[in-house]
């Protein structure tokens, strides 16, 4: 599995329910929903991730701005040949591998990248 279809896919398990702001506990992997259900159902990107951040408490980072603080959240391995391989994922190659300029690059990417996948991510997270 792509290290970007982790990440959706742990967004996803995680969405709050309504009415809800604490995230819904997953035991097993959810199946992917059928593009009827996504486009039915958009998952509002940023609220899943506060309410992540939330239940971890000071420890979840600058998530927003941070793609090593994004993947700790998400419970995903940040090291750098992971975010490498994500970067080849993503097609992202500013400044060298681990650099603050890949890795804001590749944050905005992963951004961007949710949003097309039916996420609703706020325009300042993508550009």
């Amino acid at each position: 599995m792509s290290i970007f279809s982790s990440i959706w896919d742990r967004i996803r398990g995680n969405r709050p329910k309504a009415g809800s702001a604490a995230p819904e506990p997953r035991a097993t992997p959810a199946a992917a929903p059928s593009p009827a259900a996504t486009a039915a159902a958009p998952v509002d990107v940023e609220a899943v991730l506060v309410s992540m951040a939330e239940l971890k408490g000071e420890g979840a980072g600058n998530w927003r701005t941070s793609i090593v603080d994004l993947l700790k959240l998400l419970g995903l391995d940040s090291s750098l040949e992971a975010r490498k391989e994500l970067a080849q994922e993503l097609g992202v190659n500013a400044g060298p591998h681990g650099s603050a300029e890949q890795n804001i690059a590749l944050s905005k990417a992963v951004w961007r990248k949710l949003a097309e996948n039916g996420g609703l991510v706020p325009d300042s997270l993508r550009d």
